[in-house]
């Protein structure tokens, strides 16, 4: 996916709500996802895409942080994906 469809397809599921998502990028999002969850966090939202490199996964992410939605935080080096919870 392109980076606009990806920001097209995460506005989707937000709709409008920004400050009821959470947003981040990593290189593993089987293992973050389950990170998240162990920190108590409610997951059962979770939506994850491949933006092909870091960069373009954090443009995604600064984005939506800069329209509300919480940061994650981190993310290592080649962190090309980007998920939302």
């Amino acid at each position: 996916m392109t980076e606009q469809e990806i920001i097209s397809a995460i506005e989707g599921h937000i709709a409008g709500k920004y400050p009821s998502w959470t947003i981040g990028v990593t290189d593993r999002p089987n293992e973050r996802k389950q990170e998240h969850e162990g920190d108590g966090k409610d997951v059962s939202y979770w939506h994850q895409w491949d933006a092909s490199t870091e960069l373009v996964a954090r443009r995604i992410e600064r984005y939506f942080v800069d329209k509300g939605c919480e940061g994650a935080g981190g993310g290592p080096g080649n962190a090309n994906y980007v998920y939302i919870f």
